[in-house]
């Protein structure tokens, strides 16, 4: 079966294809049209689509709209209420429900060719559900729980797959959503909501949770596999942050307390869900599924062996998830995802052709891998460009920004070069052979998406990525899958002594990551960046703004 699947209705539009079981391609429509996150989540926008995602998707197989067998989009209309008799306060959310049931109609016009009748609804949460349960390795027999903002009139679902059955256990309904709690302290706190949470969890490592009593009057697990997550009075707690504000230490301690009244919530829905299954394997979808603190609370703390959280857990991965589950359904047995980067690329003559079409000097030393290990070994910032582009919010080693981990002021520089606050993290990567002797937390640890304490002996050596609390959020480098990216480590921890390197998202704020060539020139000329690696090819920032020449194809060295 040749199966596209589409999230289109809330926020991060996605497209992705699975054609008999395997996935072929997937990616984000933030990537191409270069807004960030697609567009804004609000039911004047739900009918905007993923075009330019669905239609590359499509080229990896060489197929047409009249060519796919089906099209999984991920919201169910006939499964959703009035958002008033959910007790939500979204006036024009029947604006969002008359798109969805015109999504055929819709899809027909942006895909020319394609049979609306191909278009099949999938409930929210079961694409969610689907994305971890169905995409992880070795989780044909596991427990998968997926918790955000909304779907239809719920927001969560615990479910169980077994082999190609994937069975719903509980669902909390709305308007109790640990996700949207989440969403108002993010904008309480006067960032964008439905967009900046991750700021607010890295902002809850300066604070304490003193707070904690009120809010478990509010957010707390109800023993039934459900929760109970609304009425949060913030305005009792502290005052509101307008967007720009300088945050105090009570709001630092207002995140704190709601991050750990999360985790907290989550660890028994967690029990809970392993009491019903008792499996040893447990996956994780849905926005909340980002929160890589509480993740690694799960993974520590939690009745479960192994956890698994699709890269993409977000609404994008609901693409991925929906046509999944209809490849499932349809008697196909689905492989696994085996990693994150399933998205865009271009051949060294592709990347050489841009390179020359922009007039830009660029060089191609005999290994790239090499020539990137010595100028982070003399301080220098890295653009890496590299194969395809990642699937999901987070950098692995394809679209990132490179630094030395062992000067403390590289934080403060990347954080100046990206325009973000300076109180969020960098991250580091690590072969994954080493990891266990400098981190201590869940391992491998591939996606980025739990947190692990940093040994003592290590901290001082790698103050860059050592967060205020002493944790780090890792990714673990498999030689196998990415030998570039470990041909680098190699070569940097023999001039340093350091395994490690500071790996953070190759983009700007406000902006989407780099996905195409244009884009990494674009970004590489208008920040303070050292060096661009893009393929097998350099570019120098001395020699690009000296105009050196444009044509420099021969090796020269490393």
């Amino acid at each position: 079966m040749r199966i596209l699947g589409i999230n289109a209705l809330f926020h991060d539009p996605a497209a992705a294809l699975v054609v008999d079981g395997r996935i072929v391609a997937a990616a984000e429509e933030e990537r191409f049209s270069r807004r960030k996150h697609g567009k804004r989540p609000v039911p004047f926008s739900a009918w905007e689509l993923p075009e330019k995602a669905a239609v590359w998707c499509m080229e990896q197989a060489g197929l047409r709209p009249q060519d796919l067998d089906a099209v999984a989009y991920s919201f169910d209309p006939a499964l959703a209420r009035p958002a008033a008799s959910m007790g939500l306060q979204d006036p024009w959310d029947h604006l969002r429900l008359t798109y969805a049931r015109q999504a055929p109609g819709f899809l027909h016009t942006a895909l020319p060719g394609l049979d609306p009748d191909a278009v099949r609804f999938v409930p929210h949460h079961m694409a969610h559900a689907a994305s971890a349960a169905v995409a992880a390795p070795g989780a044909e027999t596991s427990s998968v729980l997926v918790l955000d903002g909304r779907g239809e009139a719920t927001s969560h679902l615990a479910a169980r797959r077994t082999g190609d059955r994937l069975e719903p256990l509980y669902g909390q309904e709305l308007p109790h959503s640990l996700g949207l709690v989440y969403e108002e302290l993010t904008e309480y706190l006067g960032f964008l909501r439905a967009s900046d949470e991750y700021k607010v969890m890295a902002l809850a490592s300066y604070g304490t949770p003193r707070m904690l009593p009120e809010l478990r009057r509010h957010v707390f697990a109800t023993g039934d596999g459900g929760f109970h997550a609304t009425g949060v009075p913030w305005g009792e707690l502290c005052p509101a942050l307008r967007s720009g504000q300088a945050w105090s230490q009570a709001h630092a301690d207002l995140a704190a307390s709601v991050q750990v009244c999360l985790e907290e919530t989550l660890l028994d829905l967690v029990r809970w869900l392993h009491g019903r299954t008792h499996d040893r394997v447990l996956t994780l979808a849905g926005g909340v599924a980002l929160n890589c603190v509480a993740n690694s609370r799960i993974a520590c703390e939690g009745p479960f062996d192994r956890v698994w959280v699709q890269p993409a857990a977000g609404d994008a991965g609901t693409a991925l998830g929906g046509a999944l589950l209809l490849s499932s359904e349809g008697g196909e047995r689905p492989g696994p995802m085996t990693g994150a980067d399933l998205g865009r690329h271009w051949s060294d003559a592709e990347l050489e052709a841009w390179l020359k079409t922009a007039a830009v000097p660029f060089e191609r030393p005999t290994d790239v891998a090499e020539t990137v290990a010595e100028a982070l070994a003399d301080d220098a910032i890295i653009a890496w460009f590299q194969g395809r582009s990642e699937y999901g919010p987070r950098a692995l080693g394809h679209r990132s920004l490179l630094a030395h981990p062992g000067r403390s002021g590289n934080l403060e520089r990347l954080n100046a070069v990206k325009g973000r606050e300076q109180f969020r993290p960098v991250a580091p990567m690590v072969l994954a052979e080493r990891a266990a002797e400098i981190f201590d937390g869940p391992l491998p640890s591939p996606y980025m998406l739990f947190v692990h304490g940093v040994t003592p002996d290590w901290r001082d050596r790698i103050p860059a990525v050592v967060h205020v609390d002493g944790t780090a959020r890792i990714q673990t480098v498999d030689t196998a899958a990415e030998p570039l990216v470990a041909r680098m480590l190699t070569a940097f921890e023999r001039r340093t002594g350091l395994p490690v390197v500071v790996n953070t998202s190759l983009n700007t704020s406000g902006r989407p990551m780099v996905d195409d060539p244009r884009d990494a020139l674009e970004c590489f000329g208008s920040a303070p960046v050292d060096l661009l690696a893009i393929g097998p090819f350099v570019i120098r920032r001395g020699a690009l703004f000296a105009g050196g020449r444009t044509d420099t194809a021969l090796p020269t060295g490393t």
